[in-house]
């Protein structure tokens, strides 16, 4: 019994303090996917283990277009180990401020909400490090700084624990 108070104890601990979206619903400029993914953006980013140790950098180069509530974003990532890799996204505006998607290596259905400046967007993802794969599920946070700029953190759980994060700048390109 001692235990088991323990557990429900940490789970409900875990949950507190959490961001929640209504925190930004007075920011500005307002977040919509389909205004900031158009056109040609670049990102700069790092990879993090759970406690925080520089792991990788990549950047990334973006497509991004939009036919009435459905989007596409091209990207393409270089590490800085040389790695390359490509994700498509397919996305649906399904309601004003919700939004969802698909990749090929994103596992079933991607699901957002925009708030004032600010994105929540979560989906679980198999990732490969050392010739195993992991299925973790991805929390990211956007973050519109300005009509052309936008910063993205992302925490990697498995089980409910933190195994990493990840940190993007985004840009729109003039080009």
């Amino acid at each position: 019994m001692r235990k088991l108070s323990f557990i429900v104890l940490f789970l409900l601990l875990s949950g507190c303090g959490a961001a929640s979206l209504d925190d930004y619903s007075n920011t500005r400029p307002e977040l919509k996917l389909e205004q900031f993914f158009d056109g040609k953006l670049k990102a700069y980013g790092i990879v993090l283990d759970r406690s925080g140790k520089l792991l990788r950098r990549f950047d990334v180069d973006l497509v991004a277009s939009w036919d009435g509530d459905q989007g596409e974003i091209k990207e393409w990532f270089l590490f800085d180990d040389g790695e390359k890799s490509t994700r498509i996204w397919r996305l649906s505006k399904v309601a004003d401020n919700q939004y969802q998607g698909q990749a090929d290596d994103v596992i079933g259905i991607a699901t957002g909400n925009t708030e004032g400046a600010a994105l929540f967007w979560q989906y679980d993802l198999d990732i490969v490090v050392d010739g195993e794969t992991y299925r973790v599920t991805l929390d990211d946070w956007m973050f519109l700084l300005d009509e052309k700029r936008l910063f993205n953190k992302t925490e990697m759980t498995k089980f409910g624990f933190k195994v990493g994060e990840v940190i993007l700048y985004i840009e729109k390109r003039e080009d």
